[in-house]
């Protein structure tokens, strides 16, 4: 059974965006458990009054609940997603202050006990984190030193003992430098996450974009000499026309011959391209994929996994063998560019009818995706798949996974 909501976005995303539902849920963490230690401080260190508690809680929740916010902005600004929005940290900067300044005040004052000090530490703290997403390194530091003096000016303030004031202005540092490193950190983190796809994204579009070449290659190897001669003999045949007909003859009929033998050559060439090795095809998808940082594995009829080498298509009728070859590399080609795929599976197996059937499974399906692009690759396999009375489907499946199933009869090769 597929899972449903938050929870199972999270488990059916793309590797990536695992990655980064997973860090940005942190960081929201960090905020919420923030909020709560400031009010649980801020309750049970109230004096018997208590008039203080009321606007100080009020404003270290507002100034969290603004932090979220915060965060979530700076890190899509770390990540060059969005701009900044405009006067969202400096509404920040002056909330934090608020925050500094008024536990501080509520102290001098009799609105709560000396031991509220703590209350400044994580307050100064957890400032730090959504400054360094937002700023350059050095200017998020130099902020948070000012977030620091601001804390010494609030015990000070506060009338607390010098040793009391001492520890406090110790934890905001230490407690500074360990948020500042979780949230400077997690979005390195997520930059290189970032990068990494996106190189994997390119090694794919490279893979089928050499394939293109290759079979380019083959076609300037056999046509250029071929059209080069024919250019040649071709002009020296309309000089030769006026001059001397039999031997423009003779060229013209060369002329002839080179263009069959050319016509042969690339028929063979095409034939060659097209009658594809099923067992040469699953190799170089897993080399490819595995390349690319996606684990393949490929299965034999019998269900055991193939060699390293690839698949086994041994019993089946070269033109079924062909075919499938063709299911592989387009569906090895639909991975790489319609996929966020963390692995693939491969298998190639038999129905009790002797049915030739090869199934396609990969994860990492994109939000919104259908698994395939608006090209004509797979109208194409569907054509050769009927040519033989076999058919395609391609479709998601269940956990966020896509499935190309390739079946051809029994009798498809005969």
């Amino acid at each position: 059974m597929r899972s449903s909501g938050w929870l199972g976005r999270l488990r059916g995303g793309s590797q990536r965006r695992r990655v980064h539902q997973y860090f940005r849920y942190s960081l929201d963490f960090i905020g919420a458990v923030e909020l709560v230690t400031v009010v649980g401080l801020l309750a049970s260190r109230a004096t018997t009054g208590g008039w203080a508690l009321a606007p100080v809680a009020a404003i270290a929740v507002a100034r969290s609940l603004l932090g979220v916010r915060m965060t979530r902005a700076g890190l899509r600004h770390y990540l060059g997603e969005a701009p900044l929005p405009d006067g969202l940290l400096p509404a920040f900067c002056v909330l934090s202050l608020l925050a500094l300044a008024a536990p501080s005040v509520a102290i001098a004052a009799g609105g709560l006990t000396e031991e509220a000090l703590p209350v400044l530490a994580y307050s100064a703290a957890y400032f730090q984190g959504p400054v360094l997403l937002a700023l350059p390194l050095g200017r998020g530091v130099g902020l948070g030193a000012v977030g620091v003096a601001a804390v010494a000016v609030g015990v000070y303030a506060s009338g607390a003992p010098s040793g009391a004031q001492l520890w406090t202005l110790l934890a905001t540092v230490l407690t500074m430098f360990l948020i500042g490193l979780t949230y400077r950190s997690s979005a390195w983190t997520l930059r290189v996450v970032d990068r990494m796809d996106a190189a994997r994204e390119t090694e794919g579009r490279l893979a089928v974009a050499e394939e293109r070449l290759r079979f380019g290659r083959d076609l300037h190897d056999i046509l250029g000499r071929n059209l080069s001669v024919i250019a040649l003999k071709s002009e020296l045949a309309a000089q030769l026309t006026v001059r001397d007909p039999v031997a423009a003859a003779a060229q013209m009929t060369e002329v002839e011959e080179i263009a069959r033998e050319s016509q042969r050559e690339i028929r063979e060439v095409v034939r060659g391209y097209r009658a594809v090795d099923l067992h040469a095809e699953l190799a170089g998808a897993r080399g490819v994929l595995e390349a690319a940082g996606i684990r393949c594995r490929i299965e034999h009829m019998d269900g055991r996994p193939a060699a390293a080498d690839g698949g086994d298509g041994s019993g089946l009728p070269e033109p079924v063998q062909s075919t499938l070859g063709w299911v592989v590399r387009e569906g090895t080609t639909n991975v790489l560019r319609h996929a966020d795929a963390a692995r693939c599976t491969v298998r190639v197996r038999r129905t009790a009818s002797g049915d030739a059937v090869l199934d396609m499974e990969n994860d990492g399906l994109r939000q919104g995706s259908s698994g395939v692009g608006d090209g004509t690759g797979l109208a194409g396999l569907r054509e050769r798949l009927a040519a033989l009375g076999g058919s395609l489907s391609a479709e998601p499946a269940e956990g966020g996974t896509f499935r190309l199933t390739a079946r051809v009869p029994a009798g498809g090769g005969g």
